[in-house]
């Protein structure tokens, strides 16, 4: 039963996309989603429940290029024609909008909706957003009834980037640090791993921080499919629920050319659709999202494709 209310910036708006028919065997994304509306998802059949994170404040603080706060308006459209498939229902909540560079207020109140939704005994679903957006679902996760009553958390983030700087204004770059944190301060230990890291990418000082809080982490040149379904698998036997979240440059940037920062390496696609696979399959996924979808550099919208496939094989 949903039990917490919460509010939003703005209120769902009408899906679009091809029209072949009213029946079942012609349905797409846009005509099986529906307006969140708690007595709705309380009765309805493994509710899964989208939610917008407009916000590139992050990614401005973390000197990165602009534009991913017009990422959720853009993975819906690539959703919206896409065939459902989906033995589940499937809700809209809306987006939650940061204004300015008013991030954290922003972050609070995306933090406060995901736990509501995941009280009512939804999948949540956040569509970013600059990667800021893992700090405002991880306020989400750990408000949770599932994570405040013991459940052990894993965090599982695809991405060329530890995104674990210190640094006094947080930013993009810092979600993962900041969980540490405030796990610490709850008197966990975070359990992070990341599959696709870039060592050209990431400082010493920054392999040194993910030693020092016992990441693990996979390099981009190592992401075999073997060695990824192998160390996704390690990790998930040591976990009760997971977070996962999808940084779109862990993806090379012929595939993710719309992103804040294009891999020249990255790891391949059907390497991230196998993981999402075995996350989705495993029954510990608990909450994901989508991040960096920077829509204003991507070439025929093939980024934003790309986020919609991922959503749409966790849901199937």
């Amino acid at each position: 039963m949903e039990t917490s209310a919460f509010t939003v910036d703005t209120t769902p708006k009408p899906w679009t996309g091809r029209f072949d028919g009213d029946g079942d065997e012609h349905r797409r994304w846009w005509q099986a989603v529906a307006p969140h509306a708690p007595e709705a998802a309380a009765a309805a059949s493994r509710p899964a429940v989208v939610l917008g994170f407009c916000s590139d404040a992050g990614v401005k603080r973390n000197k990165g290029r602009v534009g991913a706060a017009a990422a959720p308006a853009a993975i819906r459209a690539a959703l919206g024609p896409l065939a459902f498939h989906l033995d589940r229902d499937v809700f809209d909540a809306g987006d939650v909008v940061v204004e300015g560079d008013a991030l954290e207020a922003g972050q609070e109140r995306a933090g406060r909706a995901i736990a509501g939704l995941l009280d009512g005994g939804n999948l949540t679903v956040v569509l970013g957003g600059g990667h800021e957006t893992a700090f405002a679902s991880y306020l989400g996760v750990a408000g949770s009834e599932a994570v405040r009553s013991g459940k052990r958390l894993g965090v599982l983030n695809l991405d060329a980037h530890f995104d674990l700087r210190d640094e006094p204004t947080p930013s993009s770059g810092t979600p993962f640090l900041q969980m540490a944190r405030e796990e610490a301060a709850a008197g966990r230990e975070l359990q992070y791993a990341v599959v696709g890291i870039s060592e050209p990418n990431n400082t010493r000082t920054l392999f040194d921080t993910a030693d020092r809080l016992g990441v693990k982490y996979l390099l981009d040149e190592d992401c075999s499919p073997e060695a990824v379904e192998t160390f996704v698998a390690d990790f998930l036997a040591g976990i009760d629920v997971l977070y996962l979240t999808i940084d779109l440059d862990v993806l090379p940037a012929a595939v993710a050319p719309g992103v804040s920062a294009p891999a020249a390496y990255g790891v391949p696609l059907p390497v991230i659709s196998a993981v999402c696979k075995q996350v989705a399959a495993s029954g510990a996924l608990l909450h994901l999202d989508v991040a960096e979808l920077n829509p204003e550099f991507d070439i025929d919208s093939r980024t934003a494709k790309v986020a919609a496939r991922l959503v749409n094989t966790l849901l199937a």
